[in-house]
C-alpha cells in the first residue's frame, strides 16, 4: 500500500492559504515576507521530490500550479512524476500538455484505490479542501509541515473542523531553524 503524505507551509495558527503570493488572500506571499531565507529549512522539499512516486492535488491547486511548475527548475522531478487531480468538475481538455501524465480522480474512493496500487509515496501539495477530506477519511499517513512563526488569523486552514475522534500523531523528525521556521514530520498513528 502506498503512503499519502500531506506537505504544507503552515502558519503557527494553521493557515495554509496563499503562501507563495496567490491572488485573492490579504496575506498572500507570507512565506517570504519578513522571513529570512535559510536554505537548510527547505531541504525537505527537495527530498519530497526524490522520494515521491506521484503527486496528488485538488482542482484549485492544480489550476494554480500547472501553468507555473512545469517550467520551474526547482520542481523538475515533478514534471515527469504521475499527477492525480481530485475533482468532480475538472475535464480532460483543461489539463496542461507540458506537465507529464495527469489523471483525474472523481472521489476519495478513487484516492483510496490509488493507495492500494504499487509505487512510491503520494505527495499532496496545497489543496486545503482536499486535505480536509483526506484527513477525515483516514487517508493521510504522514504530514511534512514547515511551520512559520506567524499568526495570520483568517485564511484556509490545513486541518478540518469536523467533529471527530482524536487522531494521534507521532513526531518522527523535527528541526528548528535560525529564522524561526520549524520542520515537523508526523506519522499518523492507526
Amino acid at each position: 500500500m502506498r503512503t499519502v503524505i500531506s506537505t504544507a507551509f503552515v502558519s503557527l495558527d494553521g493557515v495554509v492559504e496563499g503562501p507563495g503570493g496567490e491572488p485573492g488572500y490579504r496575506n498572500a506571499g507570507w512565506t517570504f515576507k519578513d522571513i529570512d531565507f535559510v536554505p537548510e529549512a527547505f531541504e525537505i522539499k527537495g527530498r519530497e521530490q526524490q522520494e515521491s512516486g506521484a503527486m496528488l492535488m485538488g482542482r484549485a491547486s492544480y489550476e494554480a500550479f500547472s501553468p507555473v511548475w512545469p517550467n520551474m527548475p526547482e520542481f523538475a522531478l515533478y514534471k515527469t512524476m504521475p499527477k492525480y487531480v481530485v475533482s468532480t468538475t475538472l475535464t480532460e481538455d483543461k489539463l496542461v500538455s507540458d506537465w507529464g501524465e495527469t489523471a483525474i480522480l472523481r472521489s476519495l474512493d478513487d484516492v483510496a484505490a490509488l493507495k492500494q496500487t504499487d509505487g512510491g509515496p503520494i505527495i499532496v501539495h496545497g489543496s486545503a479542501q482536499l486535505n480536509h477530506g483526506l484527513s477525515d477519511a483516514g487517508l493521510i499517513d504522514r504530514y511534512h509541515l514547515l511551520v512559520f512563526p506567524l499568526l495570520l488569523g483568517a485564511g484556509k486552514r490545513l486541518f478540518s473542523t469536523t467533529d471527530k475522534d482524536t487522531q494521534k500523531l507521532k513526531l518522527v523528525e523535527h528541526e528548528v531553524y535560525s529564522n524561526g521556521l520549524q520542520k515537523n514530520v508526523f506519522d499518523v498513528v492507526r
